[in-house]
């Protein structure tokens, strides 16, 4: 998929990715969760993004590994970008234009903190706690 669009709620900010992985990975981690209110569903988008009228974006570094920005508008979540390779991970809901045929779950991240009040019926590949801290601590040492 190349040449995607999407907008934040209030349409004050647009963003065009040029390479956006139709495998979608969902986190379960406790500040997704409370940064959304429950699981974060988003799309690898690479690095190639345009941000349009990025002055309207706020950014919060919410780990050592990664920051979150939102339209500083309406709080439309708009990305979580890693720090080390500038990669962007964009709420699958922002693609409004992508029917749901397009999309697949690739992996659970963090999914022995997904609380009990839900769960997915996908099969698909997840990390916990442990394998995600021991992932990025050996991005550190690169």
């Amino acid at each position: 998929m190349s040449n995607v669009t999407a907008t934040c709620l209030c349409g004050a900010v647009k963003i065009t990715a040029e390479q956006v992985d139709p495998k979608f990975t969902v986190c379960h981690c406790h500040t997704c969760r409370t940064w959304g209110g429950g699981p974060l569903f988003a799309m690898r988008c690479g690095v190639n993004i345009v941000f349009e009228h990025e002055h309207k974006i706020s950014q919060y570094a919410s780990s050592s590994w990664a920051s979150r920005g939102f339209c500083s508008e309406c709080g439309t979540h708009l990305f979580y970008r890693l720090n080390q390779t500038g990669e962007y991970n964009v709420p699958v809901g922002l693609f409004a234009h992508l029917t749901e045929l397009e999309f697949e779950m690739a992996i659970q991240y963090f999914s022995d903190a997904r609380p009990s009040y839900y769960c997915f019926s996908n099969q698909t590949k997840e990390m916990t706690t442990e394998q995600i801290m021991a992932y990025f601590a050996s991005q550190r040492d690169r």
